[in-house]
């Protein structure tokens, strides 16, 4: 893959198995419910983290149902019951990541969205809430496992800094869509005004 030589690249084996139709709520945890729709639902909190260098850490990851395919995007996940946004993104990137971010260092949201995706051979539709913050390269030691869900260790499978050049190059997905733009304009800082990128279909 395209990078510079000293980025830092962590790879995590995949996981071999998915649960079935009867389980798929438990597996993916409490924060997915069934909506009125009959898509699973969740809220969820997602963070464009920065390095000195203004590059990205993303996480790629594939689906156990569909291994051949993979794509990149950015740290988060769901919001807890009783959670707020922006502890859910701290919360997400140190179980994810193991860095330990300062909420009050943690900006936005820069961004919000909603998507629907296939998942676990599922029909899902996610409300996302996406921060920033800037973090030391040095901060990212490479991947630790000790706090990731089942989901997690099933379909993570690598992490890395991303440049923007070299994230423009990348050949397989990438989400949110346009995420070289949208962190292009995020610099040198964000501006303070929170935009609505609306539904995607992925």
């Amino acid at each position: 893959m395209p990078g510079a030589v000293d980025d830092v690249v962590a790879s995590a084996a995949p996981g071999t198995s998915a649960p079935g139709d009867g389980e798929l709520g438990h597996a993916l945890g409490p924060d997915w419910v069934r909506g009125d729709d009959g898509l699973l639902f969740r809220r969820a909190a997602r963070v464009i983290l920065l390095d000195e260098r203004d590059r990205v850490l993303l996480i790629r990851g594939h689906d156990v149902d569909q291994p051949a395919r993979s794509w990149w995007f950015t740290i988060g996940g769901g919001i807890d019951a009783g959670e707020d946004a922006l502890a859910a993104a701290v919360r997400e990137v140190h179980e994810e990541t193991g860095i330990v971010l300062d909420p009050a260092a943690v900006h936005g949201p820069a961004f919000t969205r909603s998507a629907i995706f296939d998942f676990y051979a599922q029909h899902c539709r996610q409300d996302e809430e996406i921060f920033v913050a800037r973090v030391a390269a040095s901060a990212f030691a490479g991947i630790d496992r000790a706090r990731w869900t089942a989901v997690e260790h099933d379909v993570i499978d690598e992490l890395r800094w991303w440049s923007l050049d070299d994230l423009a190059r990348v050949e397989i997905e990438v989400f949110p869509e346009r995420l070289v733009e949208l962190v292009a304009g995020l610099l040198p800082e964000w501006d303070g005004v929170t935009r609505h990128l609306g539904l995607t279909h992925e």
